[in-house]
């Protein structure tokens, strides 16, 4: 059977990290790549759960930007008492 070239970008903090983990396990990055692309095609589904963060739903992330313009606008702005906790 015959191999072809298949190219992609990702960021390279990104692939670093995951040769390095690649690595750890004792292959490579195709090697990775490839039981990936089997285990997909075998099962007809992405083979990991897939979900959203709810941190960055686009609820929340207008949350935070008017949070942020209400911070720079010196809105909404409350004074909190440091509390001082023990370490048992």
């Amino acid at each position: 059977m015959g191999q072809t070239l298949v190219n992609f970008r990702m960021e390279e903090d990104l692939k670093r990290d995951m040769e390095r983990v690649c690595t750890d396990l004792g292959m490579n990055m195709t090697t990775a790549f490839t039981i990936y692309a089997k285990k997909m095609t075998r099962e007809r589904r992405i083979p990991f759960e897939v979900s959203a963060d709810p941190f960055y739903s686009e609820k929340n992330r207008g949350h935070l930007r008017q949070a942020a313009a209400d911070a720079d606008a010196g809105r909404n702005m409350e004074f909190h008492d440091l509390i001082e906790v023990d370490d048992a």
